[in-house]
């Protein structure tokens, strides 16, 4: 099977097996925006140096997030800060559609007794979500070396607070310290994309209790 973009991977790492989201849904809409910046820019569609996130507007790349994505970079350029921020609007909802249209999630709809309908998402295999944690499990342990790919998600898996869905034996302190390591020693727009969402993350959470 082919490998789902970061920002499916990560979708898929932030939520339950009953679909239910693990982390406040602002946090998890930035990680997903940088994200998918971060599969733009590994991919060699977008180029981010120095704060700023520049594309050529090349061809589709043939997933629906990424493309609206781009379709945000005004004059075919943007301060990645902003572009995170405004690329968050709605991106929940996006990818779990196209993880919907892909087969990956199933939609159950139901009611319990003496409650409202409800509608949930859940993994039609869960090692679906298996697959999407293995690559940063097996770089903690050092089981393979990471690729950049993996060196995104392992850093936003540490700036979202997602490392106990590893299932590693290890303190999280201690985990989220490789996790970032790991994110560091990747490319060079590795490192710059997962300090920004950390850092926007922070300003959500304090804007929280504002």
């Amino acid at each position: 099977m082919n490998r789902l973009p970061i920002h499916q991977d990560l979708y898929l790492i932030a939520h339950g097996q009953s679909g239910k989201p693990l982390i406040h849904p602002s946090s998890l809409a930035l990680g997903l925006a940088g994200a998918t910046l971060l599969e733009l820019a590994l991919g060699g569609l977008v180029t981010v140096t120095r704060g700023l996130a520049v594309t050529s507007r090349g061809p589709s790349t043939g997933d629906a997030v990424c493309d609206d994505f781009v379709s945000l970079l005004t004059r075919g350029r943007a301060d990645v800060r902003s572009l995170i921020k405004k690329g968050s609007d709605g991106i929940c909802e996006r990818t779990r559609e196209s993880l919907v249209g892909a087969g990956v999630l199933v939609r159950v709809s139901g009611r319990r007794m003496g409650m409202l309908p409800y509608t949930r998402y859940e993994p039609a295999d869960i090692s679906s979500i298996v697959r999407a944690s293995s690559g940063a499990r097996s770089a903690v342990e050092g089981w393979k070396q990471p690729d950049a790919r993996c060196a995104a998600l392992c850093g936003l898996v540490a700036v979202l607070r997602l490392e106990a869905e590893l299932y590693l034996d290890q303190p999280a302190g201690r985990l989220v310290g490789r996790l970032l390591e790991i994110a560091a020693a990747g490319a060079p727009p590795v490192g710059e994309l997962v300090a920004v969402v950390d850092a926007l993350v922070g300003e959500a959470a304090v804007a929280v209790y504002r």
